[in-house]
């Protein structure tokens, strides 16, 4: 799917051992090439992590730094999120992708690499790879509003790229024509206090300390491998054995959100986190994509009790319901890969009702 999703942890491990293919230089991979010997989708890590702060060379400025998203991804979406409920969209400014992947290299047969690309309203639809599908280019594409490049892979090579996965979320700094990041965690922390003197809302926290802190750890590490990535890893999977070991562990995760989520109102207690923000932002996802697409087909969300409206309780927050775009979400995944699904068809459902009433202000 491409999108900048990496263990929050990698900095402390050794790269991944995902088995992708050898590629010519300066020839992109995506998702779909991170498969191991096993047939088990392996993520790889985000190859750039840096940092925005006063002592090192990314200095916090307004104005400098720009955000580019793809909605239908989980983790960029989640950082657009964060921008706007820190109020952040004034000082760093966004750029939106079309949802369908294509060509980055068009010109050049022996590049086949695809991936998100930048079209303005008024531009034509766009087709699948395959040819097939007319895809709208609707309001909501920006165009690349500060360098005007036509892909996501422009950009990464503007900025002197050698790793070649051209993913979302980029925080890119105009000063340097250099990536600050593509790892959303690492972006979620930047905004959560590196603009602050800046920010509408300071007082937005994300990341809090203390006992919430240990334990958004605690939880994350069963939360990311088994369903943040456990619905990638249950979709991209090339062997019966991995996709089943995949889909298990996410459904049995599921059922513990579904416990934790039984009691209180967030997964660590009164206060919203960055963990229930990314544990939002993959279900509401589910219904809609992942449960069909990606055979994550045991249940549907809206067959639990709790879950269904701890989506609807977190969408209903203004600035996320901004960030959601169900006809990008839907129109990337069902377009963007023709190995998966060669004529682009588009199924009907958007899921369940996010906007009717949750009543989990109850909760403590």
């Amino acid at each position: 799917e491409g999108a900048g999703g990496t263990d929050p942890e990698a900095r402390t491990r050794p790269p991944s051992s995902a088995s992708i293919p050898p590629r010519p230089r300066n020839m992109g991979h995506t998702a779909l090439d991170e498969v191991s010997a096993t047939g088990a989708f392996t993520r790889t890590d985000a190859g750039h992590r840096n940092t925005i702060d006063t002592e090192g060379p990314f200095a916090p400025e307004p104005n400098r730094y720009h955000l580019y998203v793809a909605l239908a991804c989980p983790w960029a979406c989640g950082t657009l999120s964060a921008l706007y409920m820190k109020g952040l969209d004034k000082v760093i400014g966004y750029s939106i992708a079309h949802p369908t992947w294509r060509r980055t290299r068009p010109d050049d047969a022996d590049d086949q690499h695809c991936g998100w690309h930048f079209r303005k309203p008024g531009h034509p639809p766009v087709s699948n790879e395959n040819g097939y599908g007319a895809n709208e280019v609707d309001d909501v594409c920006t165009g690349d509003r500060v360098n005007g490049c036509a892909t996501a892979r422009d950009i990464y090579e503007l900025a002197k790229d050698t790793h070649g996965k051209y993913s979302t979320p980029i925080l890119f700094d105009t000063k340097t024509n250099s990536i600050v990041s593509n790892e959303s965690m690492d972006i979620l922390r930047i905004l959560n206090t590196a603009f602050n003197e800046h920010a509408e809302h300071p007082e937005v926290d994300l990341f809090p300390a203390g006992d919430a802190d240990a334990l958004t750890t605690k939880y994350n590490e069963w939360i990311y491998p088994c369903i943040n990535d456990g619905v990638y890893r249950s979709g991209f999977a090339r062997s019966q054995e991995a996709y089943e070991d995949a889909v298990g562990k996410l459904f049995d995760s599921l059922d513990r959100c579904e416990e934790i989520l039984s009691k209180s109102r967030f997964l660590t207690g009164s206060q919203f986190t960055w963990l229930d923000l990314r544990l939002f932002h993959t279900l509401v996802r589910f219904d809609p994509v992942y449960h069909t697409y990606f055979k994550c087909n045991k249940k549907r969300i809206q067959d639990y009790t709790h879950l269904p409206n701890f989506v609807r309780d977190v969408y209903q927050m203004e600035p996320i319901k901004r960030s959601i775009n169900m006809k990008h979400i839907k129109m990337h995944y069902f377009t963007s890969h023709p190995v998966l699904n060669a004529f682009g068809v588009i199924p009907a459902s958007n899921g369940f009702d996010l906007d009717v009433p949750h009543s989990r202000e109850k909760l403590e």
